[in-house]
């Protein structure tokens, strides 16, 4: 229903204001946290693609409507409005976790059910991106996505200038470390952080893949044939990626709502540490594969 009246404020002769003001009442986070909360999320883990897709297309719609020579930021800022309360509640949920249970093998199945519903939002975040990308006309695209372009053509010349696997692997891999810290510190400092890196993350994706379709489109003939060659080739070995980044999303966020709640003292002090602390090297191990694939089995396979 919300999104019907969404399309109707867009093609209305009402101002632009008006416009604003009213979207801001339908996709308020009050609403959105009442719409997804971490428990319905859990059981219905698959519809979180259809969720992910849904709030990045908003955020895009939106950031071409009303901030046009912003876009490429502004859409990563929208999108991350929507899912805070949604990662927040969840931050809260995983803590209250590590506080009933001591054994860890139970903890880590219930901070996988959180996992999983967020991989699969993010994963909407990537279709939504990356169809949009391929979708609108190749100038709006590249306005939209400008700043992910940029930092894409920065990695590349970065990393092509490396002839060893070895080293390849090494750059890599330091760069996606710096990527999981931030998720942490994020999380740490600002409860739910950690969601602008990976919806940043995702928009970069989204524009790499959409890149790739339109460098390959002589080869396939149509975007349709290109696109699920295109997201075989960078989620190959980004799954271990993202899971790596949520992963330490999680460990932060569970830190700083323990410290919020008054919770990291005594008893729960070595208890929140140590999943933490093993959070985190559970993270590292993702990097390590994902690194691995990427250099030694994406090429081989695209």
């Amino acid at each position: 229903m919300k999104l019907f009246v969404f399309i109707k404020l867009i093609f209305s002769g009402a101002g632009a204001n008006h416009k604003l003001y009213k979207l801001i009442l339908i996709f308020s986070p009050m609403v959105l946290e009442a719409l997804i909360h971490p428990k319905r999320a859990e059981k219905t883990y698959g519809l979180m693609l259809i969720y992910g897709f849904f709030f990045a297309t908003i955020a895009i719609i939106l950031s071409l409507l009303i901030f046009q020579e912003e876009a490429s930021m502004v859409s990563v800022f929208l999108t991350v409005m929507m899912c805070i309360p949604l990662m927040y509640s969840t931050m809260k949920l995983e803590e209250k976790e590590d506080l009933r249970f001591s054994d860890e093998r139970v903890i880590l199945r219930h901070h996988w059910k959180a996992l999983r519903f967020l991989i699969f939002m993010f994963f909407g975040f990537i279709i939504a991106y990356s169809l949009w990308f391929v979708i609108l006309p190749e100038s709006m695209a590249d306005s939209l996505f400008s700043t992910q372009l940029a930092t894409i053509g920065a990695i590349n010349s970065h990393v092509s200038g490396n002839t060893f696997f070895s080293d390849v692997f090494s750059r890599i891999f330091l760069n996606n470390f710096k990527v999981l810290l931030f998720c942490f510190f994020f999380s740490f400092f600002f409860g739910a952080g950690a969601i602008f890196i990976l919806t940043w993350n995702a928009s970069v994706i989204g524009a790499a893949m959409g890149t790739f379709v339109r460098d390959k489109l002589h080869i396939f003939g149509s975007p349709l044939l290109a696109y699920p060659f295109s997201l075989f080739r960078y989620m190959t070995h980004g799954v271990f990626e993202v899971l790596a980044y949520f992963v330490g999303g999680l460990a932060g966020g569970i830190i700083s709502v323990a410290i919020i709640n008054e919770h990291f003292k005594g008893e729960y002090t070595k208890r929140i540490l140590k999943d933490s602390f093993q959070l985190m090297l559970l993270a590292l191990i993702l990097l390590v594969i994902a690194g691995l694939v990427e250099v030694y089995i994406t090429p081989l396979l695209f």
